[in-house]
């Protein structure tokens, strides 16, 4: 991923921020055609950033997310929200016995994963979450879903067809993100780029992608209970960490935040220096570039069906 490619002279347009502007509440087709955008000109931009952060035994949220697949050659994985294909290709890289199947709503993100793994070793399909047509039901033993639940709306039924795809005594487990203050320094950052995202959109973070329930793991976890009710519902928190050169650090951090991308590239330029300012952690000499350090909390949950 490229600055040319997060930085639009104007700021991204969408159905979803011109309803902002508008001061009007955003439909699902919105939210839709706003994620849809992200995706088609920066496809691959998520896992910049998720698979450079890495917990205290060196983990990245990927490699987290994928120890919940027992290694028993067979089993039947659908990575939900696939995108690029990272989890993926972990999943293939340990056990090249797996099951598995990648499920994405955008082609460029679906083009990549396929790109990166053997031909015919993992069946990808392009369709949204709420809607798994292609997956029967009771046919999957583990479904994953990376840091994408949050961006869903509705969410019931993306529930419902998890419940439905999933075998007896199956998992579902997603990575969302963690309580704020679980990572130092980390509401400083969101409150820094949202600042710059509010003062184009005033609207946007009261109305934020998604069903603002899944943004608190506590409200999702009751979601997920009542979706599986005879489950058992585990959340785990972990703090990710990424550290190098400030400049990169801060363009890797901020283009994980989909509020980032609309703004106009001057503003997107001033934002970046100040948010560089922020992850400082030793100044430039005569030997080293400025360095930084970016930290963010994640959670993992697991519903064992």
């Amino acid at each position: 991923m490229t600055n040319k490619d997060i930085n639009y002279e104007k700021g991204l347009k969408s159905i979803w921020t011109e309803s902002l502007a508008n001061n009007q509440e955003p439909d699902d087709k919105a939210l839709l055609n706003h994620l849809k955008t992200v995706h088609q000109h920066n496809a691959g931009f998520t896992e910049k950033c998720a698979s450079t952060c890495r917990d205290e035994a060196g983990r990245n949220s990927y490699e987290w997310l994928a120890e919940i697949v027992p290694d028993i050659d067979g089993v039947r994985v659908l990575d939900l929200a696939c995108g690029s294909g990272p989890l993926l290709k972990i999943l293939y890289d340990r056990n090249k016995k797996l099951r598995l199947k990648g499920v994405d709503m955008c082609p460029e993100e679906l083009a990549l994963a396929k790109a990166r793994l053997p031909d015919n070793v993992v069946d990808l399909f392009e369709l949204k979450a709420q809607n798994l047509t292609a997956i029967d039901d009771n046919s999957i033993d583990v479904v994953l879903c990376h840091w994408a639940l949050t961006l869903m709306n509705p969410i019931t039924p993306v529930l419902n067809e998890i419940r439905r795809v999933l075998s007896s005594g199956g998992l579902f487990a997603t990575l969302v993100n963690g309580p704020m203050d679980a990572a130092p320094g980390y509401s400083d950052v969101y409150n820094l780029i949202y600042e710059y995202v509010q003062a184009k959109l005033p609207k946007y973070g009261e109305i934020d992608l998604g069903d603002p329930r899944i943004r608190s793991t506590g409200s999702l976890k009751n979601i997920l209970s009542e979706a599986f009710p005879d489950a058992n519902v585990n959340i785990e928190t972990s703090v990710v960490t990424m550290k190098g050169p400030v400049a990169e650090v801060a363009e890797t951090a901020a283009g994980f935040f989909y509020a980032s991308f609309i703004l106009p590239s001057e503003v997107h330029k001033t934002m970046l220096l100040k948010l560089s300012d922020l992850l400082t952690i030793s100044k430039q000499n005569r030997h080293f570039k400025s360095q930084g350090r970016f930290s963010m909390p994640i959670s993992r949950l697991v519903v064992r069906k």
